[in-house]
């Protein structure tokens, strides 16, 4: 009997052992079968040895193969300069390996990019969205720059885990996913940036040097492995809850939605929104039309025409994003935790991310060292600005105010985070002592508020509206 049960046991190990291993086989054969799906189609552009299906365009910097590798060196006196396709490119997916000497310039990969033939006197200038390659403190490598042409679009301030990725003075792997309207970029298989952008369906790929200044000249960016696959493309798993940049007006796409996204202003109507000083929208001083919604200009004063307007809903832990248009000399401001508890005869109470002409409107040089321009924390903190982050007036900005559930606040303006603060803290609350604030108790402190448009005015135009309150 005992030799009997023994001899079952055996049977019965030697049979999970034997589905262990058909397990383990079947899961190695899977991790196959996706690397290979992912392998499947790709094509080199670069054969290693020559520059055939390649042109140079832009700039002078010379670029040669050595030992493998697209080496360009970086010319002083020449404008940017980019070694591009002949054949233009849909939908793909590319990687490359890319190493620069040095970290006092940067490097970039053009996709779906174009040839202005009338700029740079006659020799053309390229421009369109560029994945970075920036080795500098800055740490941007990954981020979409749009060249020649919009600026920054994706700046990884956004994306501040994805900053330690890059290795200086080493081979970096990229990949890029162009897919229908969305980029995504990897650096060393972390993702780093995530844009949804309807501009460009095709174009050419390019490798560029930049400009650089004269002591520089001479140094080499190199690009090795460079394949793309223009068929079975399927998007790689990407972090959720990742921040997007999304440049279609008044949109989400199927991934933010999926995140919890949602619109605050839907490009159509007022639904959602009230006046301050009751519970429907104002009557007068407000216009949507066009997709967008937008304070009408009276006499500058503050919330003397239509008034403020406010969500319907509280939020408390959030992440909001909004685009806005200033004109000349306009004042105007997004408040958050609003709760229409204080009593005031101007604009309502709240905490402020402040939107302003700092160049022609007086209150810039109010309050102290410059806490009341555009993007600052009004009357409390300054923005940090100085990284061109600023766009002329006339043309859209991007602003985002992100709240933890830990308090902590942070500013973007552009894609480029401006400040952060904590709110509560004893440097918040002394910074409240001394400011208009000052009279309020517990300024800023409450759990849950209103979010709020202010009319100051000025005619001021605001769009894509949207909050995310899983943060």
């Amino acid at each position: 009997m005992l030799n009997t049960i023994k001899n079952q046991s055996m049977k019965r190990r030697t049979i999970i052992k034997s589905i262990s291993s058909l397990g383990l086989a079947l899961l190695l054969s899977a991790q196959g079968y996706a690397q290979s799906a992912d392998s499947k189609g790709f094509k080199p552009l670069f054969d290693g040895k020559t520059l055939a299906g390649w042109k140079s365009a832009g700039g002078a910097a010379p670029y040669t193969v050595e030992d493998g590798a697209i080496v360009g060196r970086m010319t002083k006196g020449t404008p940017n300069s980019f070694l591009i396709t002949e054949k233009e490119f849909g939908d793909f997916i590319l990687e490359l390996d890319i190493k620069l000497e040095g970290d006092k310039t940067n490097s970039g990969i053009q996709t779906r990019s174009h040839i202005d033939p009338n700029a740079n006197n006659g020799k053309g200038r390229v421009y369109g969205r560029q994945i970075e390659i920036d080795p500098s403190a800055r740490a941007w490598a990954g981020g979409v720059y749009d060249e020649g042409r919009r600026g920054w679009i994706y700046p990884l301030d956004l994306n501040e885990p994805s900053k330690s990725a890059y290795k200086k003075d080493e081979f970096n792997h990229i990949r890029i996913e162009a897919i229908g309207n969305e980029l995504r970029s990897w650096v060393n298989g972390v993702p780093a940036a995530y844009v949804v952008d309807t501009v460009d369906a095709s174009g050419f790929i390019g490798l560029q040097v930049h400009s650089i200044p004269a002591e520089l000249d001479g140094k080499k960016v190199y690009f090795k492995n460079i394949k793309i696959k223009t068929e079975y493309l399927k998007p790689s798993p990407y972090p959720k809850g990742q921040y997007i940049v999304n440049l279609t007006p008044n949109s989400l796409s199927p991934t933010e939605q999926k995140n919890g996204t949602t619109l605050l202003f839907n490009g159509k109507n007022s639904d959602g929104w009230r006046s301050v000083k009751g519970e429907s929208f104002p009557e007068k001083g407000w216009a949507i039309k066009d997709g967008i919604i937008k304070v009408q200009k009276s006499d500058g004063g503050e919330s003397t025409n239509g008034g403020d307007i406010i969500t319907k809903d509280k939020y408390s832990v959030f992440d909001l994003s909004f685009e806005f248009k200033l004109t000349p000399g306009a004042n105007s401001g997004v408040k958050y935790f609003v709760t229409l508890a204080e009593k005031t005869s101007g604009s309502a109470i709240g905490l402020e991310y402040q939107i302003l002409d700092d160049a022609k409107h007086p209150d810039a040089k109010l309050g102290r060292d410059g806490n009341r321009t555009i993007a600052s924390l009004y009357d409390l903190i300054t923005s940090d600005k100085g990284r061109g982050a600023t766009r002329p007036i006339g043309e859209w900005n991007r602003g985002r105010v992100v709240v933890d559930k830990d308090n902590q606040v942070t500013y973007y303006l552009n894609g480029v985070k401006v400040l952060s603060y904590v709110r509560g803290s004893k440097e918040f609350k002394d910074l409240v002592a001394i400011s208009k604030y000052k009279d309020w108790d517990k300024f800023g402190e409450a759990s849950e508020g209103h979010i709020l448009l202010q009319d100051h005015g000025d005619e001021v135009s605001f769009r894509s509206i949207k909050i995310n309150k899983t943060k």
